[in-house]
């Protein structure tokens, strides 16, 4: 039972939970897989990737790499073979097409930019995509010397690669992994170094796997808490070998169901533990969530690697044991926290709707640019099943209900965002009532398994009119 065989399009009703019970592994991770299959394309080749997320966002990925030269065969569930371009990607014949994936889109920009081979490709998506910024993408590379166009900063979008392209250093204004994985991507096949600077350090899966493929990188955290990325080009990059480890992002909508739903006990394997990707789960420990964690044994390694082998795709993996928690305690979660949890913080409200006293979440104008306006979307999430939120700038404060769980009842628009559909869904299972979205069918660009998943922990949920 998957979010793609048509079980769950279209509207869907979580129902109270009495307990979630069993083990579950994780999905492999959304943002290495889609890194694993471009910097493949880029090499020179054969790339094999292990545990590839097989979302409909990484396949849309998938496709447009295949357009741009790249031979790309899935050889079974989860493992793939890419035979890169080594970086000399053609004109594809037909746009771009990535779907609702912005990942792939701004990264699949930046490597096109980089490419010098002359290949000119066209950048288009789904409704959702094409309202999504890209400006912010399209400056430092043509910066950089890229020919870019865009009638409004948003898609379609052409990138052509038409040349050896200037190295620089970029500060960017607010972190994005998005926006510094694309100028870092364009760097290779520019001549000289490559930096880019963050206020704050954003994920790092890019900077990980550079070298894996061989490129040469340099990572640093300044004094004042600035991120430092650069990467020396050119570069010629060699196929790898890369174990995607499993997703936190779609780990968190399991750990917050056994959080809140009573008598509940569950085990998550084969998650990546990241340090910009752990702010979730470390913000749910100083809630008072009952979460234990122990290392992969033995640990996903890079088969090929250095001698020892080095964890999955370049990060740590572990287990998570997630036992239901009563006593959770509303929290203050800094702006500074929010680059390591940007995708989490629809599913930390929710688990903040059932904790004692308020939470008080800052510096989340990065939600308003996402698959929706999700501070907005994920205060009505809210506010329709009875807990109280408001929006403050770009804060959100979340009123716990003192313990006892929100009222639900609720019927949830999600605005086409796949994590305010599945964070509505797993209210559902802890609140009073059940919870209904308008559509479901999203999920699947990031979580194919979640309803297979969720049913076998015990949790219902059904069609919905």
């Amino acid at each position: 039972m998957t979010a793609t065989d048509g079980l769950f399009d279209g509207p869907v009703r979580a129902l109270p939970a009495k307990r979630l019970r069993g083990r579950v592994t994780a999905p492999g991770d959304k943002s290495v897989s889609q890194r694993a299959l471009i910097l493949g394309a880029l090499a020179e080749g054969e790339t094999q990737i292990t545990g590839l997320l097989e979302s409909a966002d990484v396949m849309s990925t998938a496709g447009a790499l295949r357009a741009l030269g790249a031979d790309i065969v899935r050889d079974g569930p989860g493992v793939w073979r890419v035979t890169g371009t080594g970086g000399r990607f053609r004109t594809p014949e037909a746009p771009l097409d990535f779907g609702n994936s912005g990942t792939g889109a701004r990264l699949t920009m930046g490597a096109v930019a980089g490419a010098g081979a002359g290949a000119q490709a066209v950048f288009t998506g789904d409704a959702s995509l094409s309202q999504r910024p890209m400006q912010r993408v399209l400056a430092p590379l043509r910066a950089m010397g890229a020919a870019c166009e865009s009638a409004d900063g948003r898609l379609p979008v052409t990138v052509k690669g038409d040349g050896p392209l200037r190295a620089m250093a970029h500060r960017l204004p607010v972190a994005s992994a998005q926006v510094k994985s694309a100028i870092l991507l364009a760097g290779l096949g520019a001549d000289g170094i490559t930096a880019v600077i963050e206020p704050a350090p954003s994920r790092d899966h890019t900077e990980r796997l550079l070298p894996l493929f061989g490129a040469e990188m340099l990572t640093a955290t300044g004094s004042d808490g600035a991120g430092w990325a650069a990467v020396r080009g050119p570069a010629r990059l060699k196929g790898a070998r890369v174990t995607v480890p499993g997703d936190p992002s779609s780990a968190a909508f399991l750990i917050a169901a056994a959080l809140i739903v009573p008598g509940s006990e569950v085990r998550i394997e084969n998650v990546m533990r990241n340090p910009q990707r752990d702010g979730f789960v470390d913000t749910l420990i100083e809630m008072g969530a009952r979460i234990t964690m122990e290392e992969a044994d033995p640990p996903l390694v890079n088969r090929g690697a250095p001698e020892g082998g080095i964890p999955a795709g370049g990060e740590a993996v572990v287990h998570y044991t997630v036992r239901q928690s009563p006593r959770l305690r509303g929290i203050a979660v800094p702006a500074a926290w929010a680059p390591s949890m940007i995708d989490e913080y629809p599913i930390l409200a929710v688990v903040a709707a059932f904790a004692r006293g308020p939470s008080r979440f800052e510096g989340l104008a990065e939600l308003r640019v996402k698959e929706s306006d999700r501070l907005a979307a994920t205060q009505a999430l809210l506010t329709a099943n009875g807990v109280k939120a408001e929006v403050e700038g770009d804060a959100l404060i979340v009123h716990g209900a003192g313990g006892k769980p929100p009222a639900g009842g609720g019927r949830v628009q999600t605005h086409h965002d796949h994590r305010i559909a599945m964070a509505a869904l797993v209210l559902g299972l802890g609140a009073g009532a059940p919870v209904t979205v308008d559509d479901a069918s999203m999920i699947a660009t990031s979580y194919p398994e979640f309803f297979e998943h969720m049913a076998a922990l015990g949790a219902r949920m059904e069609k919905a009119e």
